[in-house]
């Protein structure tokens, strides 16, 4: 049986809500993070690993990840990448200008199966947006969980999202952080590791049978970060993922996400990876 998603206000399932930006800042040359509101005044009633469909008129709409916690307010936080028309139209809108929002959908991260668990995150690229929304949960209920280490990589130290972020979780203490990049370009600064992310992993101490790893990146990565988790002694059943695909209706209709006989918006985005092991195509 297909597992059902968790929705979001029933009013905004079809019919997008209208929105103000409240902020719109620089990440990198390619990525802005965006603050946004309702106008009712309403909570977006949104989870860790959920996406929201942003539309603008005149030039469509497309699922872009919830990128803060609803520990943090009645604003939804996005990390949007340059790429298309509608990320383009998005990138030239500034603070007071407006913005349709349908959702939150999609199936988060199973805060309640992580609760008193040791967590290994790892990260990658754009993975970072969905999986600060994941972190900034667990340091708001920071009591429920065991330890908790983060692992992120990204192309180069210029690539890197959400740096501030990034700069306080590793001073704060309250996590083992280990950051890479695959190469440093002449006269960027870096402190950290230079290599693939699946470097990062064998050195950690992980007690396998109390841990929970999550993962979220670009598809390349999985494959050999699971092979290192595997090494490490986690078993299928104890490794989320969130996987990529287009989702363009967000409700389980136009199939453009299908793996097999589950779709992606509704079924996932984040699955357990015993669920999804053996489907041609999930990885």
């Amino acid at each position: 049986m297909r597992a059902r998603a968790e929705s979001g206000r029933a009013d905004s399932i079809y019919r997008p809500v209208r929105c103000r930006l409240e902020s719109a800042n620089d990440l990198t040359r390619l990525e802005k993070q965006f603050r946004l509101v309702r106008l009712d005044g309403e909570p977006f009633g949104h989870r860790p690993g959920q996406f929201v469909q942003v539309s603008i008129f005149g030039a469509g709409e497309a699922p872009i990840s919830v990128a803060s916690s609803p520990t943090r307010g009645q604003f939804l936080e996005l990390g949007v990448r340059r790429m298309g028309k509608l990320t383009g139209a998005l990138h030239g809108l500034g603070p007071g200008d407006e913005i349709g929002v349908r959702g939150p959908f999609g199936r988060s991260f199973d805060t309640e199966a992580l609760r008193g668990k040791d967590m290994l995150l790892v990260a990658g690229g754009c993975g970072l947006a969905p999986m600060r929304a994941l972190i900034q949960y667990c340091e708001d209920r920071r009591e429920d969980f065991g330890r908790v280490a983060f692992l992120y990589g990204a192309k180069t130290p210029g690539d890197a999202l959400f740096k501030d972020d990034l700069a306080r979780w590793r001073q704060s203490g309250a996590m083992t952080c280990r950051y890479t990049v695959d190469r440093v370009p002449e006269g960027e600064p870096w402190d950290g590791q230079v290599g693939l992310i699946t470097k990062l992993i064998p050195p950690l101490e992980i007690e396998s049978a109390k841990t929970i790893a999550v993962i979220v990146g670009p598809p390349v990565m999985y494959r050999p970060v699971i092979a290192e988790l595997h090494a490490k002694g986690l078993a299928d059943a104890s490794i989320m993922v969130s996987l990529e695909r287009h989702m363009k209706c967000g409700v389980g209709k136009c199939g453009h996400c299908a793996i097999e006989h589950l779709y992606c918006c509704v079924d996932g985005p984040v699955f357990w990876l015993s669920e999804i092991a053996g489907l041609r195509g999930a990885l």
